[in-house]
């Protein structure tokens, strides 16, 4: 047990010039009790994957405990206990049951609203997202009541079908019916929001004021020195690393500008927007992460690439556009190229999982404290089925959900049933949400 006698405020931030970075969870935020487990905040995040998924390599064709995980999947082996995966959840409201946005618009529209996207007689017309909910209950305990991100293909950019489905395609939360809330796509821009200010700037004044720009950790360097001089060993030890990351993440922006210079002379790019999908995806994860570690958001929306992107992956050597590949009618070269896609995506999924659970949170990790769930909005992209939709959820939530485990439920249960079973966990129960007809049994611990 370690005892003290005055504590630090939970929501402390570093401050200087103007700028204010917040702190991560320290032991000095705990004092005069028993550091328990739960002492840290729960974070709840849902990362999409457009397309589908290959679920030949998906499914394992068991239940149960785990054994060695299928190919996709494979790239989260090491972190299997901490992987609770779902079967046959579904989103009937993601099927033609009306006129709509098409198959990518509903299955990407309904998968948070658990509502058929529609247009209405003036507007689009979806409904409020399960993050919503939650951002709108307990957003007021942190700085930011939720973070919605994203990625995106420059070069691909204007693929988007035609008309309102774009609307859908490109969003996962909505604020209310009518409102949704679009990613930030620039690496960039979301540094400036976590860290910086948010005045909007022209290219020109950008320009020059990078010209002149000092690292943020400079601003806030006498705050930090104060503050380090009253902290103990393992304090001192989170916050320098927790520095660090920062430094690291304005390196990589940097360093992904400069290059960004360099490809494709004479096309116009995105600000900031690496080429890279890899190195997109680290960037953003990593600046998600620290906004988790200073508790800026607990609710969290991450569009990996729109829904139904044509984006084209040669960085692992497929040319072809992802969203034409998942229309293969059974040819076994584009079924594997789809494959690849997946695990590629995957791979970088499991390298943020590695890094949230190496940070500690008093007796626990940044993975314990965190509810993730990684999906889709469809299962066979070739059919355009939605059911039995890609479902994993990975971090227990604080103790919430035991993983290393695959649970069935019946055919056609509704994904909606999950959302208000985790709504519940972060203490916003409700009656019903979208098409629910009750909870998920069997996530718990109890």
């Amino acid at each position: 047990m370690l005892i003290t006698g005055k504590s630090l405020p939970r929501r402390s931030f570093l401050r200087g010039m103007g700028a204010a970075i917040g702190l991560p969870f320290l032991d000095a935020m705990t004092p005069a009790v028993l550091r328990a487990k739960s002492a840290a905040p729960v974070r709840l995040a849902f990362v999409y994957v457009p397309n589908g998924i290959d679920m030949r390599h998906w499914n394992p064709d068991y239940e149960g405990k785990f054994r060695e995980l299928p190919r996709i999947l494979k790239p989260l082996e090491p972190y299997k206990n901490h992987v609770l995966m779902l079967g046959n959840l579904t989103h009937n409201n993601g099927r033609a049951l009306l006129d709509g946005p098409g198959d990518h618009g509903r299955c990407c529209g309904s998968y948070l609203t658990g509502v058929q996207p529609r247009k209405s007689a003036t507007d689009i017309k979806c409904g409020i997202s399960c993050d919503q909910i939650v951002a709108n209950k307990i957003g007021h305990l942190t700085r930011f009541p939720s973070l919605e991100v994203g990625i995106e293909d420059a070069r691909q950019a204007g693929d988007c079908d035609s008309g309102y489905s774009c609307a859908y395609t490109n969003n996962l939360a909505w604020r209310s019916e009518t409102q949704p809330m679009p990613p930030i796509l620039d690496p960039r821009a979301l540094f400036e929001r976590l860290f910086g200010t948010d005045e909007a700037l022209s290219p020109e004044e950008r320009a020059r004021r990078n010209k002149f720009r000092r690292s943020i950790l400079d601003f806030v360097s006498a705050d930090t020195k104060k503050l380090q001089r009253e902290l103990g060993p393992t304090d001192r030890r989170k916050l320098d690393e927790y520095l660090s990351s920062i430094r690291a993440i304005e390196q990589q922006i940097e360093k992904a500008e400069r290059d960004n210079s360099q490809i494709n002379p004479g096309m116009e790019k995105p600000y900031g927007i690496p080429a890279d999908f890899a190195e997109h995806f680290k960037l953003m994860t990593d600046m998600i992460t620290v906004a988790f570690q200073a508790d800026l958001t607990r609710v969290l929306t991450f569009l990996v690439t729109r829904e139904g992107t044509s984006r084209a992956y040669r960085e692992i050597g497929i040319a072809d556009g992802h969203h034409p590949l998942t229309h293969h009618r059974n040819d076994p070269v584009m079924m594997e190229k789809v494959a690849q896609i997946n695990t590629y995506h995957m791979q970088q999924f499991a390298a943020w999982v590695e890094k949230l659970k190496s940070i500690e949170e008093g007796d626990s990790t940044l993975l314990d404290n965190s509810m993730i769930v990684y999906g889709a909005g469809l299962s066979d992209g070739n059919r355009h089925t939605h059911e039995d939709l890609p479902t994993i959820i990975v971090g227990s939530g604080g103790g919430y959900i035991r993983g290393g485990r695959r649970i069935v439920y019946r055919k056609e249960t509704p994904m909606s049933n999950l959302f208000v079973t985790l709504m519940d966990r972060m203490g916003v129960p409700v009656d019903y949400f979208g098409d629910s007809t009750g909870r998920l049994d069997g996530l718990d611990l109890t």
